[in-house]
């Protein structure tokens, strides 16, 4: 079993005989970002800026992106004074309260005979009518609420906020275009981690497995070696080139080393 090195880049020297490269041998293997996003819009509409531009750093959450939303704006503010009104609701409930009080002295003047069952039936019908209002009221209310949410959300989606830590690696469109359901406004990419793919010759298939380390060398003019771990091994192979894919991920947290750059791999003896 191949055993590759820690995490930290180190001379292959301070490993001791059991770090000694295997067969002596480096692979290729390409540096690439570990997410690439194109980073679209959940509504359509005109944008009124794009924040961000080519090579600026971005962090999860920070605002990209504004969509005009006087609309959407004035929409929230007219069902703010709806939902927040109680007005109707405390009034209708007062009247309940009301006839309430009614029905029960006429009840009282029922049970001692002095007045009929038509008047009885017609205050118990009043009640009942205004606890149907007031019902009617409060359902109005929750409806605004809910309305008011709905509202909320939709305004929220104009605002466009990135969902990683990276690094803007397009700016497709401006303030003043418009975008739609198939468009996207950046691409964005994470560096770190960055993402290596190795192509190892299948000889060596079932030897790495997950966990395992490697030293990665970037390509001139870069200089170095870095650590990497493997985070999947392809079990399927290229017939053509007789090789497979190791994916490992590579801590980068400085950002210092770019992505889309060619490297050598090279597997070290456990």
């Amino acid at each position: 079993m191949i055993r590759l090195l820690s995490l930290t880049a180190l001379p292959l020297a301070m490993f001791g005989a059991w770090a000694a490269p295997l067969a002596a041998e480096s692979y290729d293997c390409l540096m690439d970002p570990s997410e690439a996003i194109e980073l679209a819009s959940p509504v359509a509409g005109m944008l009124e800026a794009v924040t961000v531009d080519l090579g600026d750093r971005v962090t999860k959450g920070q605002e990209v992106a504004q969509l005009i939303s006087a609309v959407e704006e004035s929409t929230v503010e007219i069902l703010e004074l709806r939902a927040n009104s109680t007005g109707v609701v405390d009034a209708q409930a007062r009247q309940v309260d009301m006839m309430e009080r009614r029905y029960a002295r006429v009840v009282s003047l029922f049970e001692r005979g002095i007045t009929t069952q038509e008047a009885l039936d017609q205050i118990e019908s009043e009640l009942i009518s205004a606890q149907s209002l007031l019902l009617q009221a409060e359902l109005n209310r929750d409806l605004a609420l809910k309305e008011l949410a709905r509202a909320k959300i939709s305004l929220g989606q104009r605002t466009i906020y990135s969902p990683i830590d990276g690094l803007v690696r397009e700016r497709v469109l401006v303030g003043g275009e418009y975008v739609d359901a198939d468009d996207h406004i950046l691409k964005l990419v994470r560096l770190d981690p960055l993402r290596i793919e190795a192509f190892l010759p299948v000889s060596l298939y079932g030897k790495v497995g997950v966990g395992d380390h490697a030293l990665v060398h970037p390509a001139e003019p870069l200089h170095g070696e870095y650590n990497a771990v493997v985070i999947s091994v392809d079990p399927v192979f290229d017939a053509a080139s007789a090789t497979f894919v190791l994916v490992l991920e590579l801590p980068n947290p400085d950002g210092t080393l770019p992505a889309g750059h060619r490297c050598r791999l090279e597997l070290v003896k456990g």
